[in-house]
Formats: structure tokens, sequence, C-alpha cells
């Protein structure tokens, strides 16, 4: 088996990467909300527009992992819009890393991690991270990157609300 390979998503991607979005996030949260809450949460937050612009706008880095053919998982890196008083336009926000299931442990969350992170760091830069209250492994991977808790707030899916972190790392 080779090693995990990143390349720079490109419009083209969008597709592939909306199909990746909708399954890796039904994977690691599927269960947790009711199915029709979680259909109009992936048909509204997973579309080909919303990818095809993001790989499109110098603003937002975003990542693909892939090995011997098989696209593991994405990552995507841009200005941030957590809901924190502290949080400025110069800002920069680790939004989502996403992994199949079966590729936990490849490598792949690493990568796109100092990927995004290499990225988004400027001299001076506060850079943030939203993550649910509940993914302890999440938590411990951003605190050994430096990122600590600093406030809270409800991540909306369907008539669910789930309780969040917002991490932070000053520049």
């Amino acid at each position: 088996m080779s090693c995990v390979a990143l390349r720079r998503a490109r419009a083209e991607d969008a597709e592939m990467l909306t199909e990746l979005g909708r399954v890796t996030f039904t994977e690691t949260f599927g269960d947790s909300y009711p199915p029709e809450d979680l259909e109009a949460f992936l048909t509204t937050e997973h579309t080909p527009e919303k990818y095809a612009a993001w790989a499109a706008d110098n603003r937002y880095g975003l990542w693909v992992a892939e090995q011997d053919g098989e696209t593991l998982g994405y990552a995507l890196a841009g200005p941030c819009d957590l809901p924190h008083a502290e949080v400025t336009p110069e800002c920069g926000e680790l939004k989502r890393i996403y992994i199949l299931a079966k590729a936990q442990g490849a490598g792949a969350g690493s990568a796109l991690m100092r990927a995004s992170l290499d990225w988004l760091e400027k001299p001076g830069r506060t850079l943030w991270i939203g993550v649910w209250s509940e993914n302890y492994g999440a938590q411990r991977l951003y605190g050994r990157h430096g990122f600590e808790k600093v406030g809270t707030y409800d991540f909306v899916v369907g008539r669910a609300r789930d309780h969040e972190f917002i991490l932070r790392r000053a520049g």
C-alpha cells in the first residue's frame, strides 16, 4: 500500500466531494439525528455548488486525500465564521476534516491537518475550530496542535441542536 497523497481540490471534484461529504458525515454522525433532519442537512450543506465555489475561491483551502487511486477524505479551511466575539476578518478556521471510516488511521487525517494548518498560518493570525462536544478524539488531536476551548455554540442539523466547542489557537 502506498502512502497518502494530498492535492488541492478543483471545481470538477465538486460531485465527488459532495458524495464524500455526505458519506463521511453520515458515517460519523448519522445515528445522532432523525433521518429527515439528516437528509435535509446533507442536501443543503453538502452540495456540488458549495464545493465548486470553495475550490475556486482563493480565500479557501480545499484538499483531497488519496491513496492507491481511492479518495479517503478531504479538508476545508478558510475565513472564520464561528460565533465568538473575538473572531475578526483576519482569523482563519479549519472548517472540516472528514475521513472515510475504513480509512481512519491510515494517515490521511494527519496529512490533511498539517496541510490545512500550514496553509492557514500567518504571523499573528488566530486560528479557530468548531468541534462536537462529544468528539473526544478530535478534541485531543486539536489540543495536541495547541487549540484550547474558548466558547460553545449550537450546531443545527434540522431540529437537532448539537453542543459544539469553539477552540482557538493564537498566532
